[in-house]
């Protein structure tokens, strides 16, 4: 009687580790496959690439002796070589001279001002992207005006200016605030 009991506690036990090791597969797998499936989202991977004027400089160094008074256009462009639609933003880099203060910078897409101050305040930190997007392939023809306000006095001659014409892009996808990060 005691190897009956023995042998009925001993087959109860190996079914209920065995019932207990299905249930733990069961809720592993289901477990696994709630965390890894997702319905519907695609991921696309793309590369953000702006052609800023073929890099080279939109003014050249010398090329132009600025007086009080004088107002220089120069033509450049930017396009989207993107895989995606992108906001873009210009600012200037590396700016450096006591002129940084006194010249006034303006970017324009034809009549319509995109950034307007003076060089030192045309920076990465204190830009942010233009109101439109650029579509892929799109190419933006834009004016830099350099302006010489007439009021500067004697203590602004031979000083200089110089910096870095940048443009940053990011996705338009998925992101509603244009950040650039």
């Amino acid at each position: 009687m005691s190897e009956t009991k023995t042998a009925k506690r001993l087959t109860g036990g190996i079914i209920a580790i065995i019932i207990l090791a299905v249930c733990l597969c069961i809720t592993t797998f289901a477990l696994v496959y709630a965390s890894v499936s997702v319905e519907n989202n695609l991921f696309h991977t793309g590369e953000v690439k702006i052609d800023l004027n073929d890099g080279k400089p939109v003014i050249r160094e010398h090329e132009f002796l600025f007086e009080p008074g004088m107002t220089v256009a120069k033509d450049f462009f930017i396009e989207n070589d993107s895989t995606w639609d992108v906001y873009y933003r210009l600012y200037l880099d590396n700016v450096s001279g006591d002129l940084a203060d006194v010249l006034t910078v303006t970017i324009k897409d034809g009549d319509k001002v995109l950034y307007s101050g003076t060089a030192n305040e045309l920076t990465k930190q204190n830009v942010v992207a233009a109101d439109d997007t650029l579509k892929i392939g799109q190419r933006r023809n834009l004016t830099v005006v350099f302006h010489y306000p007439e009021n500067s006095g004697n203590e602004t001659q031979n000083l200089d200016l110089t910096f870095t014409l940048c443009a940053e892009a990011t996705q338009t996808k998925n992101n509603p605030n244009k950040l650039f990060n």
